[in-house]
């Protein structure tokens, strides 16, 4: 393979979100909002009527969304890759800046981040990238220019918590997850390095899959014994299983041991619409995983990997065109039964049946 279309790969992995597979192939047809069910299951978590809201727009590629609890509700937290901040989303569509520089803390921007397409506009991700909380109520993400892991303590301070791996920087760490002891789980690609794969700064030679716990770094898994490059990630509702990302369309099922290392795998699926992305799971063990660059699209799965149906965003031929993909998903509301949609320019809800599997602070609280 040649380092070009290694490159190019490189890129379109790493994010999950690059326009640059969908600029290369043929525009894809004008469709509304559907739903659409390959098992009748799927009427016991979506109503065949569920609306498709569109709760803010205008942003420039949306990633990484958290849902952060109060006493009555609480509000949505998402990334901006290009614009290199966390915004602040309410339930009634007021956008804030929460925080600033959050991707990339540096100045030089002539040699941070990666540059790609979304439709047909070229941008600059310099952006955060997957977002988290942990027991303590406390928001991780992956500063992925910076290659680190990032807890912003309650005086609002940052404190890093993974920047290296043996001494090597990470390439760009692209999602997380956090576990209610603590432990976070979080995939590195090249996306925070400008060149991906050709970049001079890459220092680790490999994609890996990380656990940070007790303050100590370990390798869950490199992209060789995984079977692709790795992207999304999420825990099964008991924690006992991490589910990953494997190259375009693959999704995998860990065992989780004691010490949080890697057990037994399995292959839980072969993936639909495009680059399997960001993942979630629900109270029930149903898995939503989303499309990333392709078409917007959301698949969900049973716990055993078949596939209930898919919930197909709505596509506009309209100039200047925009591009409308399903990077990630989170659950929210005061119920958990809101599944919103990172899609690029837009944040979309739905609402759902099941309640989002508690993770993190929520679990830690039961």
């Amino acid at each position: 393979m040649n380092s070009k279309l290694v490159a190019l790969l490189s890129q379109v992995l790493a994010l999950g979100v690059v326009a640059t597979a969908q600029a290369q192939s043929a525009d894809p047809p004008e469709r509304p909002f559907s739903i659409v069910r390959s098992d009748p299951s799927l009427d016991s978590l979506l109503a065949p009527d569920a609306k498709l809201e569109t709760v803010a727009r205008d942003f420039g590629l949306t990633e990484g969304p958290v849902w952060v609890p109060e006493v009555k509700s609480g509000y949505l937290l998402l990334s901006d890759l290009t614009a290199n901040v966390i915004y602040k989303v309410t339930t009634g569509g007021d956008v804030s800046v929460y925080l600033d520089k959050a991707g990339y803390s540096g100045d030089d921007y002539n040699n941070a981040g990666t540059q790609t397409k979304r439709g047909r506009v070229a941008v600059l991700m310099i952006g955060p990238n997957g977002e988290a909380l942990d027991p303590q109520g406390r928001l991780v993400w992956c500063a992925s220019p910076d290659g680190t892991i990032v807890r912003q303590e309650k005086d609002g301070s940052r404190t890093v918590l993974a920047a290296k791996y043996e001494g090597k920087r990470f390439n760009g760490p692209n999602d997380l997850v956090v576990r209610s002891d603590g432990a976070v789980y979080f995939t590195d690609s090249d996306f925070g390095l400008r060149g991906s794969w050709n970049s001079p700064q890459k220092e680790l030679k490999f994609n890996g899959v990380y656990l940070v716990k007790d303050g100590k770094t370990r390798l869950f898994i490199d992209d060789k014994k995984l079977g692709g490059f790795p992207n999304g990630i999420a825990l099964s509702p008991d924690e006992k299983y991490l589910y990953l990302t494997a190259g375009f369309k693959k999704v995998m099922r860990y065992e989780l041991k004691p010490d949080g290392t890697a057990g037994e795998s399995k292959v839980l699926f072969e993936g639909d619409e495009g680059i399997v992305d960001g993942m979630k799971t629900d109270v029930k063990g149903n898995l939503y995983s989303t499309g990333g660059a392709g078409p917007g699209a959301i698949r969900v799965s049973s716990p055993e990997g078949k596939q209930l149906g898919m919930i197909r965003l709505p596509i506009s031929r309209k100039e200047p065109l925009q591009q409308i993909c399903a990077t990630n998903v989170a659950f929210g509301d005061a119920d958990g039964k809101s599944l919103y949609i990172t899609a690029c320019t837009e944040l979309y809800r739905i609402r759902t049946k099941v309640a989002g599997a508690r993770l993190g602070a929520a679990k830690a609280e039961h």
